[in-house]
């Protein structure tokens, strides 16, 4: 297993939230409540960090607020310290993450995945998942770049879903009518990259 494999992303930590160390992180799990379970978290740099680079810290207060999660780790007890987090990613073994359930997947897998639409004859090759969006609304979107450049924001709804092949790298999906196209026509168009992003999961 490669160093980027290894871990599953739960959070990102962002700015400081209150005076006794406390951070605010972006959720990146599908389990936040799982937080209340977890007395060990580890603080990543960016993907690919080694076993031997990562940071293990105590996890001594949690809570969510706002769509977000306020984390206290032992040791952080001043603004300057928890300052000194903002952009780390708060990660776990992926050994650790939680189990799933029967026909259950782990939303973050999905990043690096080839999206296809069977809603075409013959299908269509749409783009690559680059980043799971969770926190837009009620379903997560899949965040797939094109092989023009073109950014698809796609729901990922179980109605839409035909089928994932996370050893083949391949996610088929029927989508409506018209959807791809609105990406198309509000020209989200960029060159394209090789994100240095993992998937979260989660969870």
């Amino acid at each position: 297993m490669s160093a980027s494999e290894a871990w599953v992303w739960l959070a990102r930590i962002g700015r400081t939230q209150g005076r006794k160390g406390e951070v605010l992180a972006e959720i990146l799990t599908d389990f936040p409540e799982k937080f209340a379970e977890r007395k060990r978290l580890w603080l990543l740099e960016r993907v690919g960090t080694a076993a031997e680079s990562a940071r293990e810290v105590a996890l001594v207060g949690h809570w969510l607020h706002k769509g977000a999660v306020v984390l206290h780790f032992a040791g952080v007890e001043s603004i300057a310290e928890a300052e000194a987090l903002r952009g780390l990613v708060v990660a776990i073994p992926r050994s650790e993450r939680a189990a799933l359930g029967e026909d259950e997947v782990y939303v973050g897998d999905l990043i690096g995945c080839e999206l296809v639409n069977q809603a075409v004859k013959g299908e269509r090759v749409v783009g690559r998942i680059e980043d799971v969006d969770r926190n837009s609304g009620p379903v997560a979107l899949l965040v797939v770049r094109g092989a023009d450049g073109v950014e698809h924001l796609v729901p990922f709804a179980r109605s839409y879903l035909r089928g994932i092949d996370l050893d083949g790298g391949r996610v088929a999906m029927e989508l409506p009518a018209g959807l791809l196209e609105l990406n198309e026509k509000t020209g989200n168009r960029q060159e394209k990259s090789a994100p240095e992003k993992q998937a979260d999961d989660a969870r």
